[in-house]
């Protein structure tokens, strides 16, 4: 009997965001405008952070990598979400599942060891201005970056191969996108060993992750306190304020939607967190920074400026 409950699965069919029909018109422009704000606030970021010459330092440099990821997640996502909206049929190939799911998978890891980074960034220009050029070489920067992405390559495939060679049930209805955790329910087979190396995997990326931020913002801290003055801890505080922000609210998401065991996820829930971790986080991110660093509202004046300059 068992044998007869697997099927050969070609493709998915997607639930989509909600299901009442007079709310899809209305929610297809709020998120047509969600990405769109995505797209040119991270497209800018990344072009700002590589033509200014103010911004040619090590911290806006992993901004740009902060920037690199989030699109590439969003962008993953975003385009396939908003065509469901607009389909009557919503379904996604077995092969472009896979792809989906790995490349998401190496965006969301690599953006969490991009912001360990600009953490120890953070702690080397506060903790040791005077050596902070000789400390953060571009050398080391680009090792920095280079090692989540060779890192999250891994770790994708590993999870993407495992998970879809194992035999699917007939249910291939999943959430609005092939995420991980609610991917594991359309497997017929005993998924202990995938749902443990999604466990170890995950817990190892944020507890590491997360080690080093605290770490750092420990010293951070420690160091601020022994400033004598006030503008100089005012100072140092304006440089966190916006990593910190950054950090707050996407660990925040990751934590509520994987540390958790399966019988306590919701599927309601599922979808809001992951809602919010691919699209609405995406899009904050480089207003936090346009909004909260005065480097970056001067770069983009003197870039609105030259802009100006070049159509009068």
């Amino acid at each position: 009997m068992e044998k007869q409950n697997l099927t050969v699965v070609s493709e998915f069919i997607l639930m989509g965001i909600i299901s009442h029909p007079e709310l899809q018109a209305p929610l297809f422009g709020l998120f047509l405008i969600i990405f769109v704000v995505t797209l040119l606030g991270n497209l800018g970021m990344i072009i700002l952070t590589k033509v200014d010459q103010s911004l040619q330092t090590p911290m806006y440099f992993f901004l740009r990598h902060l920037s690199v990821t989030d699109l590439g997640y969003s962008t993953v996502v975003g385009p396939k979400m908003l065509v469901n909206f607009v389909v009557d049929e919503n379904t996604i190939s077995y092969f472009l599942c896979a792809m989906q799911l790995t490349f998401f998978l190496v965006f969301i890891i690599c953006e969490l060891f991009i912001l360990s980074a600009m953490a120890y960034d953070r702690y080397v220009a506060i903790c040791n201005p005077l050596l902070y050029t000789v400390i953060m070489s571009q050398r080391l920067c680009q090792v920095l970056v280079a090692i989540p992405y060779l890192y999250s390559i891994f770790v994708s495939l590993l999870i993407t191969i495992k998970k879809f060679n194992l035999p699917f049930c007939g249910n291939k209805i999943i959430s609005h996108f092939c995420d991980s955790v609610p991917f594991l329910s359309l497997l017929c087979s005993n998924t202990h060993e995938i749902e443990l190396i999604i466990l170890i995997s995950a817990g190892f990326n944020l507890v590491s992750s997360l080690v080093i931020l605290l770490f750092s913002y420990l010293l951070i801290i420690v160091a601020i306190l022994r400033m004598n003055s006030a503008e100089g801890r005012h100072k140092a505080l304006s440089t966190c304020g916006s990593h910190l922000t950054v950090v707050i609210v996407f660990y925040g998401t990751l934590i509520f939607m994987y540390v958790q065991p399966k019988s306590s996820h919701s599927f309601d829930t599922d979808k809001v967190a992951s809602i919010f971790y691919t699209l609405i986080i995406p899009m904050l991110n480089p207003l936090i920074y346009s909004l909260r660093n005065k480097d970056v509202k001067c770069a983009l004046e003197r870039m609105w400026k030259n802009l100006c300059n070049i159509v009068s």
